[in-house]
């Protein structure tokens, strides 16, 4: 039975056309594929994205199954190979916690979480467990403090997971996010992987370094540029690392460390006026059809250049001048615009290194095909049931499409 429901959502593509058959007559008639509610698309998606890494990593053979494609800029390959499995991993399963942490839903839904959760509990075991054959690389040359870092978004988000990890599990995590102290980060959103992982120690009550955290409050308010946006460092750059990293962690750090701690309560305001105007940049970064533009570095993360649209969806938190329904639209049509070309997957069902299907020259120097399940991000808002308003509310356009459809659109002004 759970084969056939798997099965069922497997079978769901992002677009949907009528088949046509031909019958014993020779004549044609057409066969309409199943009408699938949003949320059952974007869970047919979160299937297929992630079968492949965490079937394998619970099965310890994501090491022998994982193809690792490096971008023909590749700057250091005997070291990027090595990480690519940590990059998948982490990546993956920051985007799908908040679904993993969930409860409730369909029969078929029910049955595909708790596949997953079984996968995920597995698959953090192996990947922490120094006999295992897929044990991950939490130290050495810099990347591993990246994808720690999301490992320690991952089991922020849900804490289902890291309560039904075992003892010596839970402390294989800690000993491996412990190695990546080690590690000097970059002066740049780097810092803020730093200070992920301590904001997980303070959520689960280990020792946790509170002067790490202050950096990335201080820091970031000194790299502050106006109007919802933050530099990447001391100058800005015009990419997508406002929502990739540096928001969506900032109001997550906080999130946690203020509940704990009231040092930080000075930034609390700051930070969230902050984000819901980068959200509402956001929103209106798509286009009527999906798209969005293709600026700056790490385009091969797809989707997940939304990150923080999503996440202030999934902690309710958008501004007020954009509805859940036309956050839900635009996020729909994105997923679907950057999965739609046949060649985004391998035969296998692995992704390939582009930002519409397989393009390996858009990739920076540090892409691997680990780094590419940062697109997962955009599958957030699953954490969220199937009553929430985010997937109940009727339909409604949004910005791009109300402007090009000649409706109303209000003005749009600064906040500083």
């Amino acid at each position: 039975m759970k084969k056939l429901i798997l099965a069922a959502l497997m079978a769901v593509a992002l677009s949907y056309q009528a088949t046509a058959q031909k019958s014993k007559k020779k004549k044609e008639t057409t066969v309409e594929a199943p009408v699938l509610t949003t949320r059952e698309v974007w869970l047919a998606h979160l299937d297929q994205l992630s079968r492949p890494v965490l079937q394998s990593l619970a099965n310890d053979s994501l090491k022998i199954k994982m193809p690792v494609e490096l971008s023909v800029h590749i700057d250091n390959k005997a070291s990027r190979s090595q990480v690519a499995y940590l990059e998948a991993f982490g990546r993956l399963l920051c985007g799908i916690a908040p679904w993993l942490n969930a409860e409730g839903g369909t029969p078929p839904e029910v049955a595909l979480r708790d596949t997953y959760r079984q996968w995920a509990v597995k698959a953090v075991a192996n990947a922490v467990n120094p006999q295992a054959k897929d044990y991950m690389k939490f130290e050495g040359a810099g990347q591993p403090l990246v994808d720690a870092a999301f490992l320690a978004l991952a089991f922020v988000r849900s804490p289902w997971l890291w309560e039904h990890l075992d003892a010596t599990t839970k402390q294989n995590v800690v000993n491996s996010f412990v190695k990546t102290r080690e590690i000097k980060p970059g002066f740049s959103n780097w810092i803020l992987f730093s200070g992920m992982i301590e904001a997980f120690f303070c959520k689960y009550g280990y020792s946790w370094d509170i002067l790490r955290i202050e950096y990335c409050y201080r820091q970031f308010e000194q790299w502050y540029l106006g109007d919802g946006i933050y530099g990447d460092g001391e100058k800005f750059h015009f990419d997508y690392y406002n929502s990739y990293v540096i928001q969506p962690f900032l109001v997550n750090i906080h999130q946690v460390v203020s509940a704990k701690n009231s040092s930080f309560n000075w930034a609390g305001k700051k930070i969230m006026e902050r984000a819901q105007r980068y959200a509402h940049i956001q929103e209106k970064l798509v286009n009527p059809d999906g798209t969005f533009p293709a600026i700056g570095r790490s385009l091969v993360y797809r989707g997940g250049a939304f990150h923080h649209l999503a996440d202030m969806a999934l902690v309710h938190n958008l501004p007020k001048e954009i509805s859940v329904a036309q956050t839900r639209e635009a996020l729909t049509a994105i997923l679907k615009k950057t999965t739609e070309s046949k060649t985004t997957f391998d035969e296998k069902g692995w992704l390939k290194i582009g930002f519409y299907g397989a393009q390996p020259e858009i990739a920076d120097s540090y892409i691997t095909t680990g780094s590419l399940y940062l697109c997962s991000f955009i599958l957030l808002p699953l954490g969220l049931p199937e009553t929430d308003e985010f997937w109940s509310a009727s339909p409604q356009p949004w910005t791009s499409q109300r402007i090009w459809q000649g409706l109303p659109v209000p003005p749009d002004h600064a906040i500083d």
